[in-house]
């Protein structure tokens, strides 16, 4: 069995491999790569049979999305860690070293994930991740180094080692045996959202999460949904529903779930009002969904209930929402 595996999913990326795996190869000499195509049409499989011969591919039929797709091709890999990363990151020198350590110095350690930058503007960080994710009371997701889309500027201020509440799917290291004791990711959230379900599980189950600054990656973002794609909207709404109802404690669960339901069709009439009525109604069909599967929810919801609802020490208990569009705060360092 191998130390690390590096494991990337594709899914009709078959530029993005082109473009951004030979970094991989070239930086990655310690790791066992591997590409999993996600039920590609566009040829991948075929280039990286013959353009990248020595990388591993793992085929899948379908689309089985991020979820059902890495959980699939992870069954079937021997590694400590495994270090998943998205098809459109470039990585850089000696990235693999200090997010190895970090879990090897932390035996509680059940995910890590490295500074990420925008490949796009490589001075500022890069939405998904950036420093380190964090969630709020209500359950809204941000970063330190990303507000909402207020995005630093990568000025040494994250060139640490934290503990942190999430970790990027678009680059994150795990422990393979403590992905595997949970459950790995839950398809039922298919893509979005669900890398925080994992660690929010994982602490649940007394590990933590970390962000080890001293690695680097560039991530161009929006690879197969863009920012703009309803698609993404629906899934983002659905399952931050879903996010905090399978892991809030009860009493909480009834008191800020209603909080959230409003503050999510203020959103959706936001979006309608600013022209994009394909957002809006992405909400709303995120909502009607969650509420017509409420069985299942419910299913897993006590499926998950063993793990006890005890809050992480990472857990932001304040509003980013007030925080941010009420108090105009725009960098993590601001908040209370």
């Amino acid at each position: 069995m191998t130390e690390v595996a590096v494991v990337i999913l594709n899914f009709n990326g078959i530029d993005l491999l082109r473009k951004f795996l030979p970094s991989v190869i070239r930086n990655s000499t310690e790791a066992h790569i591997v590409v999993v195509d996600n039920g590609s049409t566009d040829g991948s499989a075929s280039m990286m049979a013959i353009d990248f011969p020595s990388v591993q591919l793992i085929r899948i039929e379908k689309n089985l999305g991020f979820c059902g797709g890495y959980n699939l091709a992870l069954k079937q890999i021997g590694a400590t860690y495994y270090l998943l990363l998205n098809s459109d990151v470039e990585v850089t020198p000696g990235w693999i070293t200090p997010l190895v350590n970090t879990m090897k110095g932390n035996p509680k350690a059940g995910a890590v994930q490295p500074k990420i930058l925008a490949w796009k503007n490589k001075t500022h960080f890069e939405y998904a991740g950036a420093a380190g994710g964090m969630i709020d009371s209500l359950g809204y997701p941000f970063c330190r180094g990303r507000l909402f889309h207020s995005l630093e500027e990568d000025q040494g201020q994250y060139n640490d080692l934290a503990r942190v509440f999430w970790a990027s799917g678009a680059c994150i290291m795990v422990r393979s045996e403590v992905f595997h004791a949970i459950g790995g990711l839950d398809e039922e959230f298919f893509a979005h959202m669900e890398e925080i379900d994992l660690c929010w599980r994982m602490q649940r189950n007394g590990h933590e999460v970390y962000y080890q600054g001293a690695s680097t990656v560039y991530h161009v973002g929006g690879g197969t949904l863009s920012a703009a794609n309803p698609r993404k909207t629906y899934l983002n709404f659905r399952n931050g529903l879903s996010l905090l109802y399978k892991n809030l404690p009860t009493f909480q669960v009834w008191t800020r779930l209603p909080v959230r339901i409003l503050l999510d069709w203020i959103a959706a009439f936001k979006f309608s009002l600013t022209g994009q009525l394909k957002d809006g109604l992405a909400v709303f069909r995120a909502h009607r969904d969650f509420f017509l599967n409420w069985k299942r929810e419910r299913i897993k919801r006590k499926a998950e209930g063993r793990l006890g609802y005890h809050r992480p020490e990472t857990f932001y208990s304040g509003s980013i929402v007030w925080q941010y569009f009420v108090l105009g705060k725009r960098k993590y360092s601001e908040l209370n």
